[in-house]
């Protein structure tokens, strides 16, 4: 295998040269912090010495090159890449397969509906797949390999910035962009005149030997670092929030209140290092839902106010504060952020037994099923009641209000505007026991009328007893069971998720530092700029002025084009040489194909 010739870069360090490029020498190299591509060699220890000493040394020598060698291919950059796909890849089944952190329902559901595929998934970690341990390698490896590679890289960088350009190559003619002119200045006018010029259009310069040395455009690798440092930010802030969050829901009516507490929440869900006393201490009240909604034209209907006014406290002893929450406008308190997210209503009911005895009133909130907020829910009275017999009983109301009615013989029981114009609630009873007792979970908004100790009321005739009530009216029950009341103060209600996600504030600031870095890395240059002047074997100086970018530019040539005319303002062209003097052994002849000026 043929060795990479080298050579000393202008701060003492090594530097590698590209194959074809060896007179170039320091000139050429360092352009990039990116290290240098290794290939295996045949074998890491070397000549094995006779004995069992010599094999204990061969065999720790093979080893620990091979363990560098992994190391340095788990810090490159090629391998980071190929785990940020990796990484983006394995989310994807996270999106598509229901979570059991998020939605166990959902899993239990598909276990049910999928019994060949569930096991299966179990085998492979696909029902959480953000906490799985093939997940949690490649997060890992992608952290230890950005580590290992911005460390080095930034030594690097730095030294650089330590450093100075390093000297021009004895051949210019060789470089990209190249031109030449013969002036009648001298060499140490021309050198002091470049460098001037090379400073005010700032690249940082320096006079090596006969030559003016500059280069520009170090922020490309400081674009880039900043990038991979801002994946590093990101990753610790994702991993820091998934760790640590917190999501709950909760549905609160007019009047009614909240605290940030376990047992408050309506669904709860959590990071696995989340802790109860993590949850930030606040609390507050619904006061008044407002929600406005486009009269006509073809956005009738869409909301042009939604907005839950409320008052909150911090701590236990806080002081009392007012605020508004809208979709777009949560209320934050701490690491804690308060949404609306859902609005429906809560029509008040009155339940009487058969002595016209009040035994339940209360605002219920009922559930949304399409956009004119068409509602359905259920209304349990579990304790209080007693029969036409005197014997305690249950009861339950399957509900289902719309906002604004069609009116009788108008169409179905749905809801023709989500604001309260013609409010109806359409009620059908049950007695019995509503199973609640029994120890299995019940949705609260419905009604399990499948249970045989739940009897549905019928009238004399064995009709089911229903009506469709206007605020104010009531239901009577059969046989002396009572009735129930469709009182006037509709109330509404609010649904609300509060999140508490450390690390946001992190994650933003590593994205937006992530893309200032890739502009920065994409679309600056670095490039190396060189004004050779020396005195010919007649006298007149002889300028020479060579660029050399990381990669070919066409921005290189029109550049240098431009320092060229600034440098030749103050060091003109000698005009009066001869056209057809040969060269002398003193005067640089340019390469075919060089630019001239």
């Amino acid at each position: 295998m043929s060795k990479t010739p080298t050579s000393t870069t202008a701060d003492g360090t090594p530097a590698v040269v590209p194959p074809g490029d060896e007179d170039l020498g320091a000139a050429g190299s360092q352009l990039s912090t990116a290290p240098a591509e290794t290939a295996v060699p045949g074998s890491f220890g070397g000549n094995r010495a006779p004995g069992l000493a010599g094999r204990l040394a061969w065999t720790w020598r093979e080893i620990l090159g091979w363990v560098r060698w992994f190391w340095r291919q788990l810090t490159s950059m090629r391998v980071a890449l190929m785990l940020l796909f990796l990484l983006s890849l394995g989310a994807v089944p996270g999106s598509l397969i229901p979570q059991s952190g998020t939605d166990a329902l959902k899993v239990e559901a598909f276990r049910q509906a999928h019994t060949t595929l569930a096991p299966l998934y179990d085998k492979l970690g696909l029902f959480h797949v953000y906490s799985s341990v093939w997940f949690s390698a490649i997060y890992i490896l992608l952290f230890v390999s950005l580590i290992g590679c911005i460390v080095p890289r930034t030594w690097q960088f730095a030294g650089q910035l330590r450093g100075r350009p390093p000297g021009a190559p004895k051949r210019l003619t060789r470089l990209p962009a190249y031109t030449t002119w013969r002036t009648a200045a001298s060499p140490e006018e021309v050198r002091e005149t470049a460098l001037k010029v090379l400073k005010q259009r700032r690249f940082r310069a320096h006079t090596a030997g006969d030559a003016v040395a500059a280069e520009k455009g170090y922020l490309r690798e400081a674009g880039n670092l900043v990038f991979h440092i801002a994946l590093i930010v990101m990753l610790v802030a994702f991993a820091c929030g998934q760790l640590y969050k917190t999501e709950g829901n909760k549905l609160i009516v007019e009047g009614d209140g909240f605290a940030n507490t376990l047992t408050q929440y309506d669904d709860f869900k959590s990071g696995n290092l989340f802790n109860d006393d993590d949850l930030v201490p606040f609390s507050f009240n619904l006061k008044k839902f407002t929600g406005t909604y486009e009269r006509t034209g073809p956005q009738k209907g869409t909301p042009r106010v939604y907005r839950a006014d409320i008052t909150y406290s911090v701590g236990a002893h806080g002081e009392e504060q007012k605020a508004g929450v809208s979709p777009n406008h949560p209320l934050t308190v701490g690491d804690a952020r308060v949404y609306l997210v859902s609005h429906g209503y809560a029509p008040t009911v009155t339940v009487r037994d058969g002595k016209g005895e009040v035994v339940y009133r209360q605002a219920v909130p009922l559930l949304p099923v399409d956009a004119n907020v068409t509602s359905q829910g259920a209304i349990k009275v579990l304790d209080g009641y007693r029969n036409a017999q005197g014997k305690s009983e249950q009861l339950g109301f399957s509900a289902f209000f719309v906002p604004t009615f069609a009116g009788a013989g108008k169409g179905t029981m749905f809801s023709q505007f989500p604001a309260l114009d013609f409010p109806v609630l359409a009620l059908t009873g049950y007695h019995g026991d509503l199973g609640v007792d029994a120890g299995v979970p019940q949705n609260v908004y419905q009604l399990d009328t499948k249970n045989p100790n739940l009897k549905q009321f019928k009238d004399a005739k064995g009709k089911i007893v229903a009506a469709r009530l206007l605020p104010g009216e009531t239901m009577t029950l059969p046989n002396g069971a009572g009735s129930i009341t469709f009182d006037k103060d509709i109330k509404e209600w609010a649904g609300f998720q509060i999140v508490q996600q450390p690390g946001t504030g992190w994650a933003l600031t590593g994205a937006l530092a992530a893309i200032a870095g890739l502009v920065g890395s994409l679309f600056i240059q670095r490039r190396r700029v060189w004004v050779r002047a020396v005195r010919g074997a007649d006298g007149v100086t002889v300028i020479e002025m060579a660029g050399l970018g990381r990669s070919e530019s066409a921005k290189l040539p029109e550049e240098l084009g431009d320092l060229a005319a600034l440098v030749h303002d103050k060091a003109p062209a000698q005009t009066d040489a001869d056209p057809d003097r040969e060269p002398d052994a003193g005067t640089p002849v340019p390469a075919e194909g060089a630019e001239e000026k």
